[in-house]
């Protein structure tokens, strides 16, 4: 039997006094030990079968591009029907369709991703040697435009309205709707090529002159990835100025704000301790999903600039179009992906404690 509660007291219950308060029950400590680790293998699971999923997709979705890969590797050279033949069987592809699913998701989840039609390498090797140029650019330019869009967001909204937001906000939406490979190619003309008074300053692809050793070709290659970066970066900062001065626009009006204006605190204090930490979980995914891209390059950028990573490699693997290559790069861009969006939807309860609860 129990007495009729009223909040802020204790009430008794079969199971014992159990303290309540405005909103009902106070959570207890067990309840709280065990959300995070069913919060953690619920995010584990999905990525699981995001993984699996992405398998399944990355066979079936590179079959429907026209093409004859045997053809399009001997074009040019007086094949024999036989030879085609011969060809394809080495390459598996006289099996039943269903046979080569099953062959390649077997092979997949032991980490072999197959062998190149047209370097007749191992398509893990391949990657190997192209992922190092890949995180160089695209990880250089992440770093800067994560930083730099934060921090312009923040000010711009902050400065709701001002000049400098209406500024800030215009530039940002303008770079954010241009085509990557585009201004890529503008770079080039006006920095490179030389346009009017602009001088050519700047390589127009590559990553290294070839004749050079020691901090000189760390000054070549950074002289190279100036103009990629800076493509990178024009386009990446806007998409983070944008969701971060949107986020914290959202937080401005609250009540805690004001708060802590009423306190004493100074408006800087009150943005970088209060309103920030409160806005930045929509950022946090975007700074995941650009690190995510970190593995995947930018397939654009790395073409138009020659660029040796693995954006270049899976273009010329498309141009095939070589399956097990093409197969092998979608599967690490999207798992890089995947492993990001779990590595952010893990930090959030760390961020803000009501995720997860």
């Amino acid at each position: 039997m129990s007495t009729a509660s009223t909040p802020g007291v204790v009430r008794d219950t079969v199971d014992g006094p159990v303290k309540t308060g405005p909103s009902g029950p106070a959570p207890t400590t067990s309840g709280t030990r065990t959300a995070y680790p069913l919060y953690v293998a619920g995010k584990l699971g999905g990525a699981v079968v995001s993984l699996l999923a992405v398998l399944v997709t990355s066979f079936f979705l590179f079959r429907i591009i026209p093409g004859d890969p045997v053809k399009a590797m001997t074009h040019g050279v007086p094949t024999s029907a036989e030879q085609l033949a011969t060809l394809r069987k080495q390459f598996g592809l006289d099996l039943p369709l269903w046979q080569q699913f099953t062959d390649y998701c077997g092979r997949a989840l032991t980490g072999d991703l197959g062998t190149s039609y047209q370097f007749h390498a191992p398509v893990g090797e391949l990657i190997a040697a192209k992922l190092p140029a890949t995180l160089l650019l695209t990880g250089v330019a992440v770093v800067i435009y994560s930083a730099l869009g934060l921090w312009l967001g923040t000010r711009s909204a902050w400065r709701n309205g001002s000049l400098s937001d209406r500024l800030n906000t215009g530039v940002a939406l303008t770079l954010w709707s241009v085509p990557s490979f585009w201004l890529g190619l503008l770079l080039i003309i006006v920095f490179s090529v030389g346009i009017g008074p602009i001088p050519g300053m700047f390589p127009t692809g590559g990553m290294e002159s070839g004749d050079t050793s020691g901090f000189g070709y760390v000054l070549d290659v950074a002289h190279h990835m100036v103009l990629p970066v800076a493509t990178l970066v024009a386009v990446g900062y806007a998409q983070t100025l944008l969701v971060m001065r949107s986020s914290l626009l959202d937080e401005m009006g609250g009540d805690y704000l004001t708060t802590a204006r009423a306190k004493g605190l100074r408006d800087d204090l009150v943005r970088r301790r209060h309103a920030v930490p409160n806005a930045l979980l929509p950022t946090v995914t975007m700074v995941f999903i650009n690190l995510g891209h970190v593995a995947a390059g930018s397939i654009l950028v790395e073409t138009v600039f020659s660029w040796p990573g693995l954006g270049g490699l899976f273009y010329q693997a498309l141009s095939v179009p070589d399956l097990p290559l093409v197969q092998g790069l979608f599967v690490v861009f999207a798992g890089a992906m995947i492993l990001m969006n779990l590595l952010a939807d893990l930090l959030y309860p760390l961020l803000d404690p009501r995720v997860g609860r």
